[in-house]
């Protein structure tokens, strides 16, 4: 069950966001001309939204952050279905399946 606590850390998480230019990265991910079987981990947007959004789920795969008040909060799945593709490669790639899986395991949370 979410918290005051969690409630800062949340507000916390939307400056250090506002401050990384997550509205910007969302911008472009979201546009009609954006592809994401095209997307890589190079690309800006797509590194932020990655970066951010395994922070966050680190936070709350650990019990750090309220789970359900994330996936209240974002829309993790379909970010994920944006820029997921992207890290799949990555993670190919580098050999490290380990490579943004909780970003991966709360979007599938939200998708059930």
């Amino acid at each position: 069950m979410a918290d005051k606590a969690d409630a800062t850390l949340i507000i916390q998480l939307a400056q250090w966001g506002s401050s990384i230019g997550i509205e910007d990265a969302i911008g472009t991910i979201m546009d009609d001309d954006f592809d994401p079987e095209a997307a890589s981990v190079r690309d800006k947007a797509v590194r932020t939204l990655l970066n951010n959004g395994e922070t966050i789920s680190t936070l709350t795969k650990n019990g750090l952050l309220d789970t359900d008040l994330v996936l209240d909060w974002l829309w993790i799945a379909g970010i994920w279905a944006k820029v997921g593709p992207a890290a799949l490669k990555s993670r190919e790639k580098l050999g490290v399946p380990e490579m943004f899986e909780n970003i991966e395991a709360l979007a599938a949370k939200q998708s059930k």
